[in-house]
């Protein structure tokens, strides 16, 4: 069995075979320290708390149920000063404004006391409740919507903004070929193709496809090729326009790059699944 702490004239525990009176930090603490002091309302607990005195009326009425366009004011006002009693004992200052609701309840229910009376034109006056009615169902309803409001997700508390940062020295664009600079390059092609000229009349079948599948197999397992490498000039222009012919149809269908580095700078075509 665990050896038991002995309490001494002034009700504090004694320790008892090294039995710690308490814990701090989770250490065992054997001795209480001297100085110890434990402020009087440490040990106060609030049940309640109000925002404010329409608050604490608006409680009171729908805690019993009471109707709020027929406010029973005598028993509602002997409650409303029952828990002003228990804060003015407290804090002063905070009982203040609780306070001067209770007087303005006090002077309606002594309004509703006298005898009423008709209004110059002869109708009757209106309830001395109608505008503590009208500012407790207000109240009310700003209570609810701000209840409702708190629902919604608010930033901070149910999520975090997402920031990303793009840095754009990363992204190099590479400036577009334009028609331009095919036409030009196309132009430079014929000119050296005519240096090669032959004169031997021949009839030859050219397949813009079977050209196609040329540039292709010519592009495979390379990351780069000239526009120029891709033409054999000493085939004729004839084979030039067919080759021509199948690059444009390749950039159409996406299947190879045409680009260059910057602008009057070469220009090279590569495949356009292939990785740069």
């Amino acid at each position: 069995m665990h050896p038991v702490s002995e309490v001494d004239d002034a009700g504090l525990p004694q320790v008892v075979d090294h039995v710690a009176v308490a814990r701090l930090y989770g250490e065992p603490l054997f001795d209480l320290p001297s100085d110890l002091y434990i402020p009087p309302d440490a040990l106060e607990v609030f049940l309640e708390t109000f925002e404010g005195p329409l608050d604490l009326l608006l409680y009171l009425i729908r805690k019993q149920n009471f109707n709020i366009l027929d406010i029973p004011l005598a028993d509602v006002t002997r409650q409303y000063l029952a828990y002003v009693d228990q804060i003015r004992k407290r804090n002063l200052e905070l009982a203040s404004e609780y306070l001067l609701m209770a007087a303005m309840l006090i002077e309606i229910k002594s309004r509703m006391l006298l005898p009423p009376r008709k209004t110059d034109d002869g109708e009757e006056a209106e309830d001395p409740r109608a505008e503590l009615v009208r500012r407790l169902i207000e109240y009310e309803q700003m209570k609810l919507a701000a209840a409702q409001l708190d629902t919604l997700p608010l930033m901070g508390r149910d999520f975090l903004r997402v920031q990303a940062y793009s840095d754009p020295s990363l992204n190099v664009q590479l400036p577009e070929v334009t028609l331009v600079d095919l036409r030009e390059a196309w132009a430079g092609i014929l000119q050296r193709a005519r240096l090669h000229t032959h004169h031997t009349i021949t009839r030859e079948e050219l397949s813009v496809r079977e050209h196609m599948s040329l540039v292709l197999r010519t592009l495979q397992g390379r990351r780069f090729v000239e526009f120029e490498a891709l033409f054999d000039v000493t085939r004729g222009p004839q084979v030039l326009v067919v080759t021509f012919i199948a690059m444009l149809e390749l950039a159409r269908e996406r299947l190879i790059e045409i680009t260059q580095a910057e602008a009057f700078a070469p220009i090279y075509v590569r495949l356009a699944y292939q990785p740069a």
